[in-house]
């Protein structure tokens, strides 16, 4: 069954602030995050908690989505980060129903399909933006919990497969290039 992302989740747009030295919340931004949507382990509260409304405050479980830019990636933020808000580079998603997974949520806006379909949406030129009414009009299929467990889990083994074997892989360049070497030297 395909709902829209509106049915089953509230959307809002991050927060814009002027980040600080020494603040009391973390100002999330795109650059806080690696090509893969990972968040760095280090951050560092650099905004202001002095009127920062509570609604825009990040709770565990909000699936944070950048809209803007050529990078598009959905995040899941989790309570043992620092208390943060996010950038306006971001639509903060907080699935209001138990029947879907913020992790199943993020899984599927950065799988290349939806990928592809909301980047052919996207306004703009020189910075494609991806639209509110774009998100909360997409359809997401919403399986079980069971299923979407699965796929996550699926997913994340996956990933940890992909990067083994980019680790081989340099590793295994690394000897060679140093066989090759030696064999030069002689």
């Amino acid at each position: 069954m395909k709902n829209r992302l509106a049915d089953f989740a509230h959307i809002q747009t991050g927060l814009f602030a002027k980040p600080v030295a020494n603040g009391d919340l973390v100002y999330l931004q795109s650059k806080h995050f690696d090509e893969y949507g990972q968040l760095h382990a280090v951050l560092h509260p650099d905004l202001h908690a002095k009127g920062i409304s509570e609604k825009h405050l990040l709770k565990d479980g909000d699936v944070l989505f950048a809209a803007k830019g050529t990078k598009n990636f959905a995040a899941v933020f989790e309570n043992h980060n620092e208390p943060s808000v996010a950038s306006t580079s971001f639509f903060v998603i907080r699935p209001n129903d138990n029947n879907m997974l913020p992790q199943f949520l993020a899984w599927f806006l950065n799988n290349h399909t939806t990928q592809t379909l909301l980047k052919g949406q996207a306004i703009g030129t020189s910075i494609p933006s991806i639209s509110k009414q774009v998100l909360e009009n997409l359809e997401i299929p919403v399986p079980g919990i069971a299923t979407q467990r699965a796929i996550v889990q699926i997913s994340k083994l996956r990933n940890k497969e992909n990067a083994l074997k980019q680790k081989i892989e340099t590793l295994r360049e690394k000897q060679i290039q140093a066989l090759l070497l030696e064999a030069a030297s002689q």
